[in-house]
């Protein structure tokens, strides 16, 4: 019913950048809170950056001034810009939405090396 589509992940330099795209269908996505996460190798899945229906952001602190979450209602997509990319960047990238429910995209992955 609900579906998240992530595209963009690949492999980088570091200094690099990567789009990360999510298309969403199956939900009110003008009124969904929109998200992305990502979980490296052996550690937990963690929040990277949030975006509210009314264009309010927050990101974590290991993003801030290299990240850039946005939203384009009309197409029903969330994005994640993502400049200067480190190796510690390194992670699956997972969409998320919150309406009542909270629904997961399949993760794309993103390496950055040195």
């Amino acid at each position: 019913q609900v579906q998240l589509v992530e595209s963009g992940g690949g492999s980088v330099q570091a200094g690099g950048s990567l789009r990360l795209s999510c298309a969403a269908s199956g939900i009110p996505f003008r009124i969904a809170a929109m998200g992305w996460y990502r979980q490296a190798p052996g550690k937990d899945r963690e929040s990277v950056a949030r975006i509210n229906s009314g264009g309010f952001t927050n990101y974590a602190d290991s993003v801030k001034g290299r990240f850039t979450i946005s939203r384009d209602n009309a197409e029903a997509t969330v994005y994640l810009q993502m400049n200067s990319l480190k190796p510690e960047d390194t992670a699956v990238y997972y969409c998320h939405a919150i309406y009542y429910n909270d629904y997961w995209g399949q993760g794309t992955q993103v390496t950055v090396s040195s």
